[in-house]
């Protein structure tokens, strides 16, 4: 199958899902308190089998789902992908007892992921990490904190990625299985522009030992970009999800508003406005299709395709999206409007799970390397 073109089964399964989430989903979400983990709409998810789905799926799955969800219901996306994001670690590196305690409680919407990497002064730049874990015995005290990290201070267990060897760079990482509760773990929530539930992590001596290591001491590292190839194709599909929500509102809109003696669509400016919009949205929807199949198919560009899948992409939503607001005028500033959502929504993908400068430095290496 042409990698441009989806099969029936998966164009009528990716309609199955926006029905989903218009009509089953966002009404939890809706609900929901801004800013904190939404737990009605996780175990929603649990129960409507795609938290499983996840991690039996391939990459193609997985960006069908956020992209599919994104256009109806972004807060089913998010939550959907962080379940998926802070689990798939366990999943894919965690002990047969790892796997036995959490994934089914996950898959079943019944406990909450996160993928804790970033820290106040290591961000895109994950090799420069600084919470230590320091030698105790025969395992270790984590020390020091973790920023910007999605459902925390709420998750039942974070995967924390910890400096195990100081002065190795990525080599000398170690990624822990650390549930909440430890002795001397903290969190406190962050305000953000758009409400998600994020928040700090304050490690104060808290005890780690083997059993809590997800796959190998000082290989932490792998653990991470094997878990980040996977998603940054996904975060380019809930962008473009985004970015056909902006466009079909703005389509809805042009041909039905009056304007100086007919209506927006008649202008070129606008029509040509919306047809660039609808171009750089399927160029990037192709982009994303490519990089998860080739992940699928086990190519060896992949971080370079995931790279360029997620660059354009989210770069493409803001463009869309802000072309979108532009074309609606103030009506789309209304606190409330889909747009008001998508133009606060769309700002941040740009820069997690590496920034749009960093997926530029991670295509030059590689096809300079090539």
């Amino acid at each position: 199958m042409p990698v441009f073109s989806l099969d029936p089964a998966q164009t009528a399964w990716c309609a199955e899902l926006r029905a989903l989430g218009a009509e089953r989903l966002r009404p939890l979400a809706e609900k929901g308190a801004p800013g904190h983990v939404d737990r009605p709409l996780v175990a929603a998810l649990g129960e409507l089998g795609l938290i499983g789905r996840l991690f039996g799926a391939g990459a193609l799955d997985l960006c069908l789902m956020r992209e599919s969800l994104a256009q109806t219901c972004t807060e089913a996306e998010t939550a959907l992908a962080l379940q998926g994001l802070g689990a798939h670690p366990v999943a894919a590196f965690g002990t047969a007892g790892q796997r036995a305690r959490w994934l089914p409680e996950v898959t079943e919407g019944r406990a909450v992921a996160a993928f804790a990497l970033s820290e106040p002064d290591a961000g895109s730049d994950a090799a420069a990490l600084a919470l230590e874990a320091v030698p105790d015995g025969d395992g270790w005290l984590l020390a020091g904190e973790k920023r910007w990290i999605s459902n925390a201070p709420e998750a039942d267990f974070y995967t924390v990625f910890a400096r195990t060897t100081p002065g190795a760079g990525a080599r000398g990482v170690t990624a822990f299985l650390v549930p909440a509760g430890r002795p001397g773990l903290t969190g406190s929530p962050l305000d953000m522009l758009s409400p998600h539930p994020i928040g700090s992590l304050l490690f104060d001596g808290v005890p780690v030992g083997p059993a809590d290591v997800l796959g190998e001491v000082d290989r932490g590292f792998r653990v991470a970009m094997t878990t980040l190839n996977l998603f940054r194709p996904s975060v380019g599909a809930f962008a473009v999800g985004m970015a056909q929500a902006a466009l079909e509102a703005t389509l809805a809109h042009t041909a039905g508003r009056a304007a100086f003696g007919g209506v927006l669509k008649d202008l070129q400016a606008v029509s040509h406005r919306v047809a660039e919009m609808a171009t750089r949205t399927e160029a990037a929807r192709l982009l994303v299709y490519a990089a998860a199949a080739a992940y699928d198919a086990g190519a060896t560009d992949v971080p370079k395709r995931a790279a360029m899948a997620k660059l354009l992409a989210t770069e493409t939503a803001q463009y869309v999206v802000d072309a979108a607001v532009q074309l609606h005028g103030a009506r789309a500033l209304q606190r409330g409007h889909l747009l008001e959502h998508l133009y606060r929504e769309v700002r941040a993908p740009r820069i997690y799970e590496g920034a749009t400068e960093v997926q530029r430095t991670v295509i030059a290496k590689e096809l300079y390397a090539s």
